[in-house]
């Protein structure tokens, strides 16, 4: 998977890893859990910039925004940076109460990160094959758009980009 490859494509690769309903199904939870930890640990330092307050989970979700919105599948994109801002904002929201478990923000962002992990590898040992990222780290990436692609293709989106991973990726089974 190469960096800058089409959203289609990087799809398609990242299908190639993730044909099993039970692997998706894990990916539907592990995905955003995963995104949302990594944003929580990023909830500290704290910058006030005017009335807005800035942390490095929202320059990270800055970041990311400009890849999914580069990649040429514009609903996909925009679709992908919309929910990752709801739970980069749910990560914010949910960080005080790491305070009254005794533990600190990024502890509590640890304990959900691993948990994350293993519901992802539960899901791998369904798939019988390892995660796409082993074999390149954009797979990293490519997760939470393949998690909202997913949700989008089963209300009967995108039905281009579902043709083309079953075509070469072969159908979910």
């Amino acid at each position: 998977m190469s960096f800058l490859r089409p959203a289609n494509a990087l799809m398609v690769q990242y299908a190639h890893y993730h044909r099993d309903r039970r692997n998706i199904a894990t990916h539907l939870v592990g995905v955003p859990l995963i995104f949302m930890a990594i944003g929580m640990m990023l909830t500290q330092p704290q910058w006030a910039v005017g009335s807005v307050l800035l942390t490095p989970a929202w320059l990270v979700w800055g970041l990311t925004s400009l890849w999914y919105l580069s990649r040429g599948n514009f609903l996909l994109g925009l679709v992908t940076v919309v929910v990752n801002g709801l739970l980069i904002a749910l990560a914010h929201e949910l960080a005080p109460m790491a305070a009254p478990l005794g533990l600190q923000v990024w502890q509590l962002g640890l304990a959900i990160f691993v948990v994350g992990w293993v519901i992802q590898f539960v899901g791998h040992y369904y798939e019988g094959r390892k995660p796409a990222f082993v074999d390149d780290i954009v797979g990293l990436l490519v997760g939470p758009m393949f998690v909202v692609g997913e949700v989008l293709m089963a209300m009967g989106l995108l039905g281009q980009l579902r043709m083309a991973i079953e075509r070469q990726a072969g159908p979910s089974r």
